[in-house]
């Protein structure tokens, strides 16, 4: 474990396991988490000899509580420190949901010989929020909801959506686990109220369509097809679709946070896309 300072002086956390000289894979949790929302993945490729490394956004986790750079362009700019600091090159970026719309952003401009591959999870690109060009995103009274629950009772409002819908436990003869809604709730009230007040805003009005026109490095798409926080059609498909070098694997059926409740299904495709 260890931090980087950015330029204006925010500390980001971050783990670093295995191997110095191994294939990194660069990790990208999704709101309002931290990087301990991919032990799972962490370990599983740790035990194929991957050198594995994961952040806490701004503002989450243990990273600085700043008052500034809750969008995309700071968090991109923060990745791009941790791996200037690093010095990694040909990683694999790996981000789900928010993490996913990091990882576009910070591909899409990242250091030539930065990046071999990447992968959306879940992810918000192109653009969540229902626009004129965008007449299947979700319309901005579901984020303006969002961010009312969580100055009313965040505490509450972080226990009600992983119960809920992003993990599908809302679903008839769903397998609940207990342990993913408390850590789940842990993650997020670890980090600052106002990171994840501003960060609503980030993950669902920014257009991420010219950062996906502009990645030219391999880029899977997974995308369960029951996700109930960024909706399938409007997400997955459109993302592969822009992309120039995208392929879309669909999960049916699957919730939005299916790396933690199906990683047995998740975690080997992502290790075949890898070494392919």
């Amino acid at each position: 474990m260890g931090s980087v300072t950015t330029q204006d002086g925010t500390k980001i956390f971050y783990k670093d396991w295995g191997p110095r000289d191994g294939q990194a894979i660069v990790f990208h949790h999704g709101w309002p988490l931290s990087a301990d929302d991919w032990d799972n993945q962490m370990l599983f490729f740790l035990g194929h000899g991957y050198r594995v490394i994961a952040h806490d956004r701004r503002g989450h986790g243990r990273s600085s509580q700043t008052a500034t750079g809750h969008e995309m362009d700071t968090y991109a700019a923060d990745v791009a420190a941790l791996t200037d600091a690093l010095d990694l090159q040909g990683a694999v970026h790996i981000g789900h949901s928010t993490g996913g719309g990091e990882v576009a952003r910070y591909v899409a401009r990242a250091k030539p010989g930065r990046v071999g591959k990447a992968v959306l999870v879940s992810a918000v690109p192109p653009i969540m929020v229902k626009t004129d060009a965008n007449p299947g995103g979700l319309p901005i009274e579901a984020f303006d909801e969002m961010r009312a629950a969580l100055a009313a009772n965040r505490s509450q409002f972080f226990i009600e959506l992983p119960t809920g819908p992003f993990y599908g436990f809302n679903r008839p003869g769903a397998k609940v686990s207990q342990g993913l809604i408390d850590n789940w709730w842990r993650q997020g009230m670890t980090g600052a109220a106002n990171a994840h007040y501003e960060c609503i805003k980030a993950f669902s009005e920014t257009d991420f369509n010219d950062d996906l026109a502009a990645i030219d490095v391999p880029v899977l798409v997974a995308h369960g097809t029951d996700d109930q926080i960024v909706p399938y059609a409007d997400a997955g498909p459109l993302s592969a679709e822009i992309l120039k070098n995208g392929t879309l694997k669909s999960y049916e059926g699957l919730p939005h946070g299916m790396l933690s409740t199906h990683p047995e299904i998740l975690n080997p495709d992502l290790l075949a896309f890898i070494q392919a």
